[in-house]
């Protein structure tokens, strides 16, 4: 009788644990520090970056100012060193360089971190503005013959704008709410969307001096 209910009581205690709360992770940045990154034509210039703990661990090395997408989950540019030392220094100290990466996503809750794939994102020349799960931002193709407006919203598979334009990539595109709609100056126009859930659709220009 007693070893039954020694079992009954085992049997209980896994059940309550199996609908125990998640362990809670501990995420957090480090300080900042200043470092020299490097492009992929050679170019220099001054950056801070700092490091990305989890559970007091260090996971990756982050750049600039973080977007919070939702109350458990944030996205933050990443950064990362790679050792430039050539086939020939084989046996030497490794060179490493720094380099700005894509972005990321953390969630709070789980501490996972995600390497978001982008469309078209340069790493040398996209700058990303963010509005919600939204980052809206210019891109190019792989040889860089054609440049685009991107708009790319987190958990979708394809972006929900991406529009060719001729000429350089473009400044950070600017948001507004209510509703919610995103300016891009491209190509020496200007080209405003309206954001609307899985989609975006090129605003008509109006004429203010138009009668009626």
């Amino acid at each position: 009788m007693r070893f039954v209910n020694l079992r009954w009581l085992l049997s209980a205690a896994m059940v309550a644990s199996s609908f125990a709360a998640p362990r809670p992770h501990t995420v957090a940045l480090g300080h900042w520090r200043t470092v020299r990154v490097t492009d992929q034509v050679g170019r220099y210039e001054r950056a801070k970056v700092r490091p990305l703990f989890i559970d007091g661990r260090l996971r990756e090395y982050t750049s600039g100012v973080l977007h919070e997408v939702t109350n458990q989950t944030f996205v933050i540019r990443r950064a990362r060193r790679i050792n430039d030392s050539l086939p020939d220094e084989i046996g030497q100290r490794p060179r490493w360089v720094w380099q700005l990466d894509s972005w990321l996503s953390v969630d709070r809750l789980t501490g996972h971190i995600t390497q978001l794939r982008l469309p078209e994102f340069d790493p040398d020349s996209s700058r990303i503005n963010w509005y919600r799960d939204y980052a809206a931002y210019c891109g190019s193709s792989d040889d860089g013959s054609r440049s685009y407006m991107v708009i790319f919203q987190l958990g979708a598979r394809k972006p929900i704008l991406k529009k060719e334009f001729s000429g350089p990539l473009c400044a950070p595109p600017q948001w507004q709410r209510d509703p919610a709609r995103v300016t891009f100056e491209a190509g020496g126009e200007k080209n405003k969307f309206l954001v609307r859930s899985r989609n975006a659709e090129l605003e008509p220009q109006t004429d203010k001096g138009a009668g009626p």
